[in-house]
């Protein structure tokens, strides 16, 4: 994969109550680790958002108060209820749906790649997604790869809580290149 132009990098993660919040903020750290600026953005008003397991999570933002157009990747966690949140949050999902048809980049972890494959965007497409949900992705036509990580052109979807580093770090690889993602991998001991 060839590394695209991270000075001009903005990632949108977007955050409901109910997410999880290992695959939420594994992301947000690995990004900001690498200097790709990333927001983290509630789907509510409130900027207090509660993750599936009690944590509460401070956004930086809410979806109302944001411009997508600022943004070149939309990023969602998984965990439940979080991802049936963001499932049903019209302007988001509106949103995905616009980034996917101009080839801009989308991606989800767990769950979420669920939103995805229910808007139609998985269809004839390699995804994978946690084991619980491959019925929904399998319904909507996604090739199943079963692998940590699938990049798909312009979607990237992944497993789970433990595959939330490999998740990021596809992310970084995507701005800024294997060899940086590798080299951020060994730094916090994780090794692709």
């Amino acid at each position: 994969m060839q590394a695209n132009d991270v000075k001009n990098a903005k990632v949108a993660l977007f955050l409901a109550d109910g997410c999880e919040e290992i695959e939420a903020l594994t992301v947000y750290d690995l990004l900001f680790r690498s200097s790709i600026p990333v927001t983290l953005i509630s789907i509510t008003d409130s900027l207090l958002v509660t993750s599936s397991h009690g944590v509460r999570i401070t956004a930086d933002t809410t979806i109302g108060d944001i411009d997508f157009d600022e943004f070149d990747m939309l990023v969602l966690p998984g965990g439940l209820p979080g991802t049936t949140n963001l499932g049903s949050c019209t302007l988001l999902t509106d949103k995905v749906k616009e980034f996917y048809a101009c080839g801009k980049q989308i991606a989800a972890i767990c769950a979420a790649p669920s939103v995805f494959a229910k808007l139609g965007l998985l269809d004839g497409r390699k995804a994978t997604c946690n084991p619980s949900f491959e019925n929904v992705l399998a319904e909507n036509g996604a090739l199943l790869t079963k692998e940590a990580v699938t990049v798909s052109d312009n979607v990237t979807t992944s497993q789970g809580m433990g595959t939330a580093i490999a998740f990021g770090l596809s992310i970084v690889e995507h701005y800024k290149g294997k060899e940086a993602a590798d080299d951020l991998g060994r730094k916090v001991l994780y090794y692709r």
